[in-house]
C-alpha cells in the first residue's frame, strides 16, 4: 500500500460521508488540519503518513471498519445487499422465520467490505437510536451472527414491528431492548413475542 493510496483512501472516506478532509478530522476529534494536503509531505520532500490512530478514529467517527477503508483504497465496489426501509420491513413477506430477506420489494445497495456472510440493509426511521443512528442512515444486518448483551440489533416482534435497539437483559422469561436515545423507554418482551433478533454490523451515515 503506497503513500498516495492511503491519503486517497482518507479523501474517499470523507467524500463518501459528505465531508471534507478537515471535516472528517473534526468529526474524529482530531486537529482539523490533520488530513490536509499540507500534512502529507514535509518541506524537505519527505513523505508523511497518517498515524494508525488517526485512521482508526476517522473510521470510528463514520461507522466504518478497516476492511471498508482497504476496499476504498483498492477500488472495490463491494458486495450488493438488499435494502428496505425500517418501517416498511414490518410488513409480511420481507423476511423468513430466521430474519433473512425474502420475497420482492427490495432495492439493492452496494457496500464495501461486507465479507461472505449473508447480510441486508435497512434504512433507519425515527430517533430512538440517536446519536449513533439517525433518520436516513443505512444499517447492515447479519441474521446469522451471534448476538449477546450490549450488541446493537434489529428485532422483529410477533406483531410485525421491526426496530433497531441495543440488546439488554435476556432471560428465559424476558427480553429487554434498549434505545440509545434516553427519551425512549426500555422495551420489554416475552421471548415468545420476538420472532427474531439479528446483529447490526455496520452503519453508513
Amino acid at each position: 500500500m503506497r503513500h498516495g493510496d492511503v491519503w486517497k483512501g482518507i479523501d474517499l472516506l470523507a467524500e463518501k460521508n459528505g465531508l471534507s478532509a478537515s471535516g472528517l478530522a473534526r468529526q474524529a476529534g482530531l486537529d482539523p488540519t490533520s488530513f490536509n494536503p499540507s500534512k502529507r509531505q514535509a518541506r524537505d520532500g519527505r513523505l508523511r503518513w497518517p498515524s494508525t490512530e488517526s485512521i482508526a478514529r476517522a473510521l470510528e467517527a463514520v461507522g466504518a471498519g478497516m476492511d471498508d477503508f482497504a476496499a476504498l483504497i483498492e477500488g472495490h465496489r463491494g458486495a450488493t445487499a438488499p435494502l428496505i426501509g425500517l418501517a416498511q420491513a414490518g410488513a409480511d413477506g420481507f423476511f423468513d422465520d430466521s430474519g433473512f430477506p425474502t420475497g420482492g420489494g427490495w432495492d439493492e445497495v452496494r457496500f464495501p467490505g461486507l465479507g461472505g456472510d449473508p447480510v441486508y440493509a435497512l434504512e433507519i426511521t425515527g430517533d430512538s437510536m440517536e446519536p449513533a443512528y439517525r433518520e436516513g442512515d443505512r444499517i447492515i444486518v447479519a441474521p446469522g451472527a451471534q448476538v449477546r448483551k450490549g450488541d446493537r440489533v434489529v428485532a422483529k416482534t410477533q406483531d410485525g414491528e421491526v426496530m433497531a435497539k441495543v440488546l439488554g437483559r435476556q432471560t428465559e422469561t424476558q427480553v429487554d431492548l434498549v434505545s440509545l436515545n434516553p427519551d425512549h423507554p426500555i422495551r420489554t418482551f416475552r421471548p415468545s413475542q420476538i420472532n427474531w433478533i439479528a446483529r447490526i454490523l455496520w452503519v453508513s451515515q
